[in-house]
């Protein structure tokens, strides 16, 4: 491995995910630097930055990165599909942990795997000198990138359940996150993630991926809900949102003193 610049520390949510360790996220859909910026030195594990349900793209992703960088958070950015062209263009600009929503077998995640490294390993086109080797200063950035790049793929519907433990088995996938909104969309049960039969798959997912040895991730709406979380195996969880702490504590602050 070539020495790394100071300025760009190693993946170490990608290495605590190798090891199953507990990591503590927050899923961030602002799209603001400003808002990424003091979230990013909270305290946080992991920070989400949504490019799939949320007013991202690559011009607002490239400002989050930077306000992020030095924080105690490795944003991951959720891309907005598995297509090889998105992908490639979050990576150059500097966003190494990636969560890839919507895939429902060992193939698509295969895909998602190849879309993130350099050929031989993959189907990763090459810039010479993109943000992402700090534009052109870390030599032997395209040998070793994948080393520090981590993917995780988001299983969300009843096919994909089923194929667990295939996705599990391929090499490159650093976690396996359950999307709770669809997977209840997909049992029948839009809106209501808290449902029995929803929670059951949500608990049996868990005990499956961890069975294989990998990370799983999840998100939550709140403090509660996460430490259960935590406690039926999920060891990577996004535990609220920017959007909920704004909200929540807006309406709880005004809600305090409109009473008088």
């Amino acid at each position: 491995m070539p020495e790394w610049p100071g300025n760009i520390p190693r993946n170490a949510f990608k290495q605590a995910l190798s090891r199953c360790e507990r990591q503590v996220g927050l899923w961030c859909s602002m799209a603001s630097p400003i808002s990424a910026e003091i979230l990013a030195g909270a305290g946080f594990d992991w920070i989400v930055i949504d490019g799939e349900h949320a007013p991202n793209d690559i011009t607002t992703l490239l400002p989050q990165l930077q306000a992020m960088r030095g924080g105690t958070a490795e944003p991951v950015f959720r891309v907005p599909w598995n297509e090889p062209v998105i992908i490639k263009r979050a990576l150059d600009v500097g966003a190494r942990s990636l969560l890839i929503p919507f895939v429902q077998n060992a193939d698509e995640a295969r895909k998602a795997v190849a879309a993130t490294r350099y050929p031989p390993l993959g189907i990763r086109g090459v810039a010479v000198a993109p943000r992402a080797n700090d534009y052109g200063r870390i030599q032997g950035y395209h040998r070793n990138a994948h080393l520090d790049t981590c993917v995780i793929v988001q299983l969300e519907t009843k096919i994909a359940l089923k194929e667990i433990e295939a996705v599990a088995a391929v090499e490159g996938v650093d976690g396996i996150f359950i999307g709770p909104s669809d997977l209840a969309a997909a049992f029948g049960h839009l809106g209501n993630p808290k449902d029995p039969e929803v929670q059951a798959a949500i608990a049996d997912a868990a005990a499956r991926i961890r069975a294989k040895g990998k990370s799983a991730g999840t998100l939550s709406g709140n403090a509660d809900d996460a430490e259960a979380l935590f406690e039926a195996g999920y060891n990577f969880i996004a535990v609220g949102s920017d959007v909920g702490v704004l909200a929540r504590n807006a309406e709880a602050m005004a809600a305090r003193f409109r009473k008088h």
